[in-house]
């Protein structure tokens, strides 16, 4: 494990970002269920790679460690996917297709986005300024065939939210 820290500026130690090696699809499935059982929401979550990089099977482990149970299907078509898992709503936004950040507003994601919400963002360059700030964002990344996931946390809840992840995994 690779960890580069931020200091809070008030003395306490905390975690701006990690690094988690995920060799196979079972290790990113691991890493989303320990993910689930630290997030409180709202939270938004972009999840940053390149095509076939693991986000969409992120998102779909995720939703699994919720508990839900019907088939999650890549957004890329529809842009958005809605589902009710553990609680809470997650909003599955998917923007490579999409030609203009002002779509965005078609989609009504300020409205559906609230307090009992996480929302992951695959692709979220394309939508800069038409989508909340993120609480932390994942890269999803290959390197000599080694495949990693770097979270970076960018708010109090990320930070929080991170520094649980990366004490139990």
């Amino acid at each position: 494990m690779n960890a580069a820290g931020a200091g809070a500026g008030s003395g306490t130690s905390t975690k701006a970002s990690w690094v988690r090696a995920v060799p196979d699809e079972a290790a990113v499935a691991a890493l989303a269920a320990i993910f689930v059982q630290h997030v409180q929401t709202p939270l938004v979550i972009f999840l940053n790679g390149d095509l076939g990089a693991g986000k969409t099977t992120f998102a779909r482990a995720f939703l699994r460690a919720l508990g839900y149970r019907g088939y999650v299907k890549s957004p890329s078509y529809g842009l958005l996917e809605s589902y009710r898992a553990g609680g809470m709503a997650i909003l599955h936004l998917d923007l490579y297709r999409i030609e203009d950040p002002e779509e965005l507003d078609y989609l009504a994601i300020r409205d559906l986005y609230d307090a009992e919400t996480v929302l992951l963002v695959e692709w979220p360059e394309k939508g800069l300024h038409h989508l909340p700030r993120p609480d932390l964002e994942l890269s999803f990344d290959e390197v000599n065939e080694a495949h990693t996931i770097t979270c970076f946390a960018k708010s109090t809840a990320g930070i929080a939210a991170s520094n649980k992840i990366l004490r139990d995994f």
